[in-house]
């Protein structure tokens, strides 16, 4: 009888153990497109002109990433695909995004200019 138990049991434990390990992937490329937006938004409020790529280096793989810029700030977006475990990899995608907002620094430094 534990032995049935055991047969019904396990195939359940393995798959709760697989969906706990994406989840876990799925945490960690979040964490990698929140600072790749970080990343490529204080890149690009300094003036770099590869924000996209700098973003991009920190991203998981297959990310893209846009730049918006607005007259005193900068925004940039992170988007990634996270796949499902196993088989189940179309079924149960995800799509992570991130955004991060930061400040012109040549807006900032022209209007203490103004004011000194």
């Amino acid at each position: 009888m534990v032995t049935a138990e055991t047969a019904v049991a396990l195939p359940a434990l393995v798959l709760l153990a697989a969906m706990l390990i994406w989840a876990i992937v799925a945490a960690a490329a979040q964490i990698r497109c929140v600072d790749a937006a970080r990343v490529g938004a204080r890149a690009a409020a300094r003036g770099d002109t590869d924000a996209v790529s700098v973003a991009l280096a920190a991203a998981p793989a297959g990310a893209e990433v846009r730049v918006e810029q607005a007259a005193e700030t900068v925004r940039v977006t992170v988007e990634a695909p996270c796949p499902g475990p196993g088989r189940l990899g179309t079924a149960l995608s995800v799509r992570l995004s991130a955004s991060a907002v930061a400040a012109r620094e040549d807006v900032v430094g022209a209007e203490a200019s103004e004011v000194g």
